[in-house]
């Protein structure tokens, strides 16, 4: 079976991963299950092969050399994968996450009102956080589109690799993938901070330079938007206090209180109503007083503000988990299991 036979079946079985390792037929990932393919079995060879038809030479040299590579590869008219190659039991595997090439409007989305308004903001720095598969690439696309549609500004995104691609509609978008556009993302960045940016995608916050790039950039009147692999808000502002050193934390506190306008932290559950994936979303939304709460190194009351304020479109990622299964889409043992406080979200749903 062809590479991209098996990557057509694939998408018409709806999955969202696809895994091509020696010994085994493909196996594919369909709304968080494990799956096997009918199809034969892949050998050393084979894996081999198909990781040559996706990948550039460059690539080709970097994994020899490192025995793991992350690249990009699309299939013209269907959609586009992330892909990380690496070696197991002395063959080549291929874990491929598919990026439908077509942005979904927000609107297809499921997520709160709340993150449409994020897209009207002007300034400041807007984090979407969860785990590895809680998309926070495609809520980011989305939001992305929609400034695209509207406005007359210049995007500018930093990724790895590039996921979505945009057409330039009112805005004029520059999209650049880590290891082919810039060696890392804190120098795709501070390049990109002298290119007239308006609005700009950095991939994720992974270390303390592209932090501190960010937050500058932000601070000196740009929409920067970002990720990081935290499951709540106020982990999501711990996390990026504890990059720095201590004698530096009172100052970025400081920063971060001025520059931060949300945190949208994501969960993705199976459906129960029908076929397909549903958010779980935690919102933060940085009023007077979660500056405050931040300035002044108390974030652990962040959780009490966002139960407080859900009137103005915050949500815990709790009451967001209980909304879903009280409108049947989701499953008591699957909400039980990703709650943040298990035992008092199973109390509420048997109330």
């Amino acid at each position: 079976m062809k590479l991209n036979d098996i990557l057509k079946a694939a998408y018409d079985a709806d999955a969202s991963d696809v895994h091509l390792i020696a010994g085994q037929p493909p196996v594919i990932r369909v709304h968080q299950v494990m799956t096997p393919m009918d199809a034969p079995v892949i050998s050393p060879a084979t894996a081999r092969q198909m990781f040559e038809q996706m990948s550039s030479a460059e690539t080709q040299a970097t994994f020899d050399r490192q025995k793991d590579a992350d690249f990009s590869y699309e299939v013209q008219g269907l959609a586009r994968y992330r892909v990380n190659a690496h070696m197991q039991r002395g063959a080549v595997g291929l874990a491929m996450r598919m990026i439908k090439t077509k942005v979904p409007p927000l609107a297809n989305l499921n997520l709160p009102e709340v993150i449409a308004r994020l897209t009207y903001l002007p300034r400041g720095l807007v984090l979407v956080t969860g785990d590895t598969g809680s998309g926070k690439s495609t809520t980011l696309a989305a939001m992305i589109q929609a400034m695209n549609e509207r406005y007359r500004k210049h995007i500018i995104t930093l990724e790895d690799p590039v996921e979505y691609t945009f057409k330039s509609d009112k805005c004029l978008i520059e999209q650049r993938e880590l290891g082919q556009d810039m060696p890392s993302f804190a120098s795709g960045l501070k390049h990109a901070l002298r290119q007239d940016p308006d609005i700009i995608l950095v991939g994720e916050m992974r270390d303390l330079e592209t932090t501190a790039l960010a937050i500058s950039a932000a601070e000196t009147g740009h929409l920067v938007l970002s990720t990081l692999h935290t499951v709540n808000a106020s982990q999501t502002v711990e996390r990026i206090i504890d990059m720095y050193p201590a004698g530096q934390q009172n100052q970025i506190r400081s920063m971060l209180s001025n520059t931060l306008q949300a945190v949208v932290s994501q969960t993705l559950f199976s459906r129960t109503d029908k076929p397909g994936m549903v958010p779980a979303v935690e919102t933060l939304l940085c009023t007077p007083a979660v500056r405050n709460l931040i300035r002044e190194a108390r974030t652990f009351e962040i959780p009490n503000v966002i139960e407080t304020n859900r009137a103005i479109g915050m949500s815990s990622l709790d009451s967001s988990i209980a909304e879903l299964y009280f409108n049947g889409m989701i499953s008591k043992e699957d909400a039980i299991a990703q709650a943040a406080y298990p035992d008092k979200l199973e109390r509420q749903l048997v109330a």
